[in-house]
């Protein structure tokens, strides 16, 4: 049996039970694209959404090329007649702007709002997202069609929300067009006020690259060799902000037209799409919006759902979000479409409302039957409301009405694990000790490691308030400003465990590495000091003294005020420190020089989550997530097992009480409130 033990860092004094969605409870919603089908669909399909349990809807992602058929003739007769059937229906709406997709006529007449890639090929149209965020033309004409939508629909009592383009820069992160060019030199100029200062920050002393003028400068195109990695950076950094600046410039317009009426865009906050620097646009939204699709590619797709909900939520502030697109069952778009099996799609729903969803979306509605997405799965599938997958989306529905109450609570956690875009940006870029290092890999294998102990981390960005944490976990931080270690030393020393692993603190905001021995900014807080990185060949390993097994990376590593834990067995570095502990006053700050296999970083997960006070599962089962938010546990079983937790309260989702504990099926769920 389980037993929760620890207490979990929470502020009573929190706003509970109040939802920052425009909608009822925790509602269930989808993409709704009515061009698609004949208009005698349309009746039909309002009736199935209320027998779905439907919320809210979408509507409107990619209709710009028949709302504005002709530039300048615009045609909302038929829209209307859309949102009138919703409406009568109790269905909200999220009405998007429509600008995700540009039409044909667009294009065609004006080429010059076309992406270019790094090689210098222009991104024809045929697809979606064919414009570049900086262009003076596409923003005209897409705020023409926005000002219209948010003249004509900004007082509709359906419109509960809007939701600006989609999926902002998913396809077109970066684009090296001429439009672009212009656009990034603006932006350095605005970034460091003259070219001297270009020069010191991008290191251009090196290969002959001294600029004498921001007009020289140019995105970071194919180059014969390595490319400057801090002019990589600030394109990274360019890039990111073109896209939200894109996205204010259509908000300012619907807030002007709709006031009152939240606005939202849908991040994509998973590690196929990192282009966009989430902590800086969460401040800028009313509602934080996510779209996350299982991606089977992942040896572990269940934890990287995990950890991208928990980041997400890092991007809100911790407040409540919407999960505004997942699948039903099988995507279009990985190499293999892995089917859900019964149960799944119940249990993956509620592992983000679990962790702060408020509201579960999907794309989309009906599974189309043209189209790039037309094999992409959908709350009605191509068989139809005669079909297992509908009837397990009407289940669904009920489960989520049977939690309403949730909605708005906070998540609890005891542990806080430090993440930065700007850093995995500059950590995976080329030229560094090893290749196979990604900034990533540590962060999942450390949120995994803690999420089967039955803890729950906050993924939130290093200049983050700590004070509420008892254990602060810092994966391959690589670039890190000068105020981060400080932070940390003050947070191990109120009494806080904090763990470093390897590769962090290496660089400044420059991109510029930190002299005097390496991990850098963390030498001191740690009592470490490396003299050089010895990464390992693919597919080596060692062996640590206290049994566990490593790969990847070791370090030349010594102690200067630190006890040491483990050191190699074996290896290139035989003796050598792995793993330390420095005493902090009332806390400590460790150090992991290695990458541990997940055993190894389970077992420090595990020592270091009971020596803080973490509240976690006294022991762990496979396949079980246990995550409180407020006042709710919930118990996520996605194991082949019955498995028993221990809970008193009253369950949710079959409305019985629960008194010591309470057992849940393989595939299944169980939400009790009150709990332990």
């Amino acid at each position: 049996m389980c037993v929760l033990v620890g207490t979990c860092g929470y502020s009573s004094d929190r706003d509970e039970g109040t939802s920052v969605l425009p909608f009822d409870g925790i509602s269930l919603g989808c993409d709704y694209n009515p061009e698609q089908w004949p208009r005698s669909v349309w009746p039909e399909d309002v009736a199935l959404m209320q027998e779905a349990g439907v919320g809210f809807v979408t509507l409107g992602v990619f209709s710009w090329g028949l709302l504005e058929p002709r530039p300048g003739e615009f045609d909302f007769g038929w829209f209307d007649e859309v949102v009138g059937l919703l409406h009568e229906g109790g269905i909200a709406i999220d009405m998007a702007t429509a600008t995700a997709a540009p039409p044909p006529w667009l294009t065609h007449r004006h080429p010059e709002v076309l992406p270019v890639d790094r090689e210098g090929r222009t991104l024809w149209p045929g697809s979606r997202q064919s414009f570049i965020p900086s262009s003076p033309v596409f923003r005209e004409y897409a705020l023409r069609l926005v000002e219209q939508m948010a003249q004509r629909y900004g007082s509709h009592p359906a419109v509960r929300m809007w939701h600006v383009s989609n999926e902002l820069g998913c396809h077109i992160g970066k684009d090296w067009s001429d439009v672009s060019a212009a656009a990034f030199r603006v932006w350095l100029a605005d970034r460091y006020g003259d070219v001297d200062a270009l020069n010191e920050a991008w290191g251009t002393a090196f290969w002959s690259q001294h600029y004498t003028s921001f007009d020289e400068v140019l995105p970071p195109r194919i180059t014969p060799a390595v490319p400057n990695p801090t002019q990589e950076l600030d394109f990274a950094r360019f890039s990111s902000d073109a896209w939200l600046d894109h996205y204010r410039a259509e908000r300012d317009v619907l807030r002007r037209h709709s006031p009152g009426v939240p606005v939202t865009t849908n991040f994509m906050v998973a590690d196929h799409q990192y282009e966009q620097d989430y902590f800086g646009w969460g401040p800028e939204m009313d509602v934080v919006s996510q779209d996350h699709y299982l991606d089977h590619r992942h040896a572990h797709p269940h934890a990287e759902q995990s950890f991208a909900a928990d980041l997400t939520r890092g991007t809100a502030g911790g407040r409540p979000w919407l999960l505004m697109e997942s699948a039903t069952s099988a995507v279009n778009w990985q190499p293999v479409n892995i089917t859900k099996l019964p149960g799944e799609l119940l249990v993956d729903s509620l592992r983000q409302v679990a962790r702060g969803a408020d509201g579960i979306g999907f794309f989309q509605w009906r599974a189309s039957k043209a189209g790039g997405e037309k094999f992409h799965s959908a709350l009605v599938p191509h068989a139809g409301r005669d079909s297992a997958r509908f009837r397990e989306v009407v289940g669904l529905g009920a489960a989520l009405a049977a939690i309403g109450e949730v909605a708005g609570e906070p998540v609890r956690a005891d542990v806080a694990l430090l993440h930065d875009w700007e850093s995995h940006w500059a950590c995976d870029l080329d030229s560094h000790p090893s290749g196979e290092l990604r900034a990533l890999d540590a962060a999942h294998r450390w949120h995994r490691a803690l999420t089967e102990l039955g803890a729950t981390a906050d993924v939130v960005h290093p200049e983050s308030d700590l004070s509420a944490y008892r254990l602060v976990v810092v994966p391959t931080l690589y670039l890190c400003s000068d105020r981060v270690a400080p932070a940390l030393e003050a947070f191990a020393a109120a009494g806080g465990t904090v763990l470093v692993t390897y590769f962090s603190g290496i660089v400044d905001g420059h991109d510029h590495v930190r002299l005097g021995g390496y991990p850098g900014a963390f030498r001191d807080l740690l009592g470490v000091r490396a003299e050089e990185f010895t990464p390992l060949p693919v597919g080596a390993t060692v062996t640590l003294d206290d049994g566990g097994t490593a790969d990847l990376w070791t370090e030349v590593l010594g102690v200067t005020d630190a006890e040491v834990v483990a050191r190699y067995a074996d290896g290139p570095l035989p003796g050598t420190p792995a793993v330390t502990r420095r005493a902090v006053s009332a806390g400590s700050a460790w150090y992991v020089a290695t990458r541990l296999d997940h055993a190894a970083t389970t077992a420090l997960a595990d020592r270091l989550t009971r020596d803080a006070g973490v509240a976690r599962l006294d022991e762990p089962q496979e396949g079980v997530e246990v995550v409180r938010r407020g006042h709710f546990l919930f118990v996520l079983n996605r194991g082949e097992r019955p498995v028993t937790v221990p809970a008193t309260g009253t369950e949710l989702l079959g409305g019985g009480a629960v008194t010591g504990s309470v057992t849940v099926a393989p595939a299944s769920a169980a939400v009790v409130r009150g709990g332990r």
